[in-house]
């Protein structure tokens, strides 16, 4: 028989998350899985364990879009994945149900928006590196991160749809450079050692 599975993440310790919990079992969720974790991060045990524990024919329910993906990226590509498992995702805030053709339509068009994001990014990382080489270095070994690359990591960063290797290899520096320059507070530098290891 299929099940309704209902997720709820709340960033810290001291939020509640009763409104969601209250909104997924009005929806008659069969289970309910909870993180407490920034949406940011990759460690989200509950989240892990639902997905696991969904079988065919079930659907994930959360309340909000946002409490399921750290990104656009990231939600595009975890409902892309139930639905290669035959599993139905909805979200009860947008009225999103994946089991129906008009949810469907909806995620193909967010699927094309986060690509088209993505190339954005692509074309600017690509039209800054050339506008930097064009400059050209005078004197001394050049540092291997510019003002331009900063600036540019920074983008990249902070779109959360990059990893740092991933960073690295676009501006052609070590992820080293990379994290040292981008990791300076403490939260940065546990969102950057979350991606790190992605």
């Amino acid at each position: 028989m299929p099940h309704l599975l209902g997720y709820a993440r709340v960033s810290t310790a001291d939020q509640n998350p009763d409104l969601q919990l209250d909104a997924l079992r009005a929806a008659d969720c069969y289970r309910l899985f909870v993180d407490t974790a920034s949406g940011a991060l990759d460690d989200r045990p509950e989240l892990a364990t639902v997905l696991d524990q969904l079988r065919p024919a079930d659907t994930l329910v959360v309340w909000k879009l946002d409490r399921l993906g750290r990104s656009l990226r990231h939600l595009i590509d975890t409902i892309g994945d139930l639905q290669r498992r035959d599993v139905g995702f909805r979200s009860l805030q947008e009225n999103i149900d994946t089991t129906t053709p008009g949810g469907k339509l909806i995620f193909h068009l967010f699927g094309a928006l986060a690509e088209f994001e993505r190339d954005l990014i692509r074309q600017r990382t690509l039209a800054g590196l050339a506008a930097a080489r064009a400059r050209g270095r005078t004197g001394g070994r050049p540092p291997s991160m510019t003002p331009t690359k900063i600036a540019i990591a920074r983008q990249m960063y902070d779109a959360q749809q990059h990893s740092l290797a991933e960073i690295a290899r676009t501006l052609g520096v070590s992820r080293a450079s990379i994290y040292r320059h981008l990791a300076r507070s403490p939260a940065a530098e546990q969102r950057a050692t979350h991606t790190h290891t992605r």
